[in-house]
């Protein structure tokens, strides 16, 4: 069974983020006894944007992660366990602004600096998050993609 308290504390985000969610990707994070219902609570609780759920496996972790567009006017809570990111489809990177920033202090000598070019063939298909303000990278792969009809 998934240990939810080790992904609760994932880059959570507060109800007020739920405005500006124009080119957000939910990211929701579960464990493959609960992946069915997770998908079948997805497709029939919310409207999928572009008829796809990605589901991905964590490496070295009893994770999946799922991954989809929702429509932001339906949008009233988060499913549990998800979180916003943001996708660099060049390296299929996912990832959170804080993670970002936290990446571009340690690679840049302890300095945050907006202008910092990342190689993010570095971080293909990886997940990066923070977890109670600690850099997380979880590589992934493709498990399966769910067409929603």
């Amino acid at each position: 069974m998934l240990d939810t308290q080790k992904i609760l504390n994932y880059d959570f985000v507060e109800s007020y983020l739920l405005t500006d969610m124009g080119h957000k990707l939910f990211c929701t994070f579960t464990n493959v006894e609960e992946l069915d219902t997770l998908l079948y609570d997805l497709q029939n609780r919310y409207t999928i944007l572009f008829d796809k759920i990605f589901v991905l496996k964590v490496h070295d972790q009893p994770e999946y992660v799922c991954t989809y567009n929702m429509d932001p006017h339906q949008v009233r809570t988060f499913p549990d366990n998800t979180i916003l990111v943001h996708r660099k489809k060049e390296s299929n990177t996912l990832y959170t602004i804080n993670a970002l920033n936290e990446l571009i202090i340690r690679l840049n000598n302890g300095v945050l600096d907006k202008n910092f070019k990342i190689d993010w063939n570095r971080y293909r298909n990886c997940i990066l998050l923070t977890k109670e303000t600690e850099f997380k990278k979880l590589t992934t792969s493709l498990h399966q993609i769910v067409e929603i009809s």
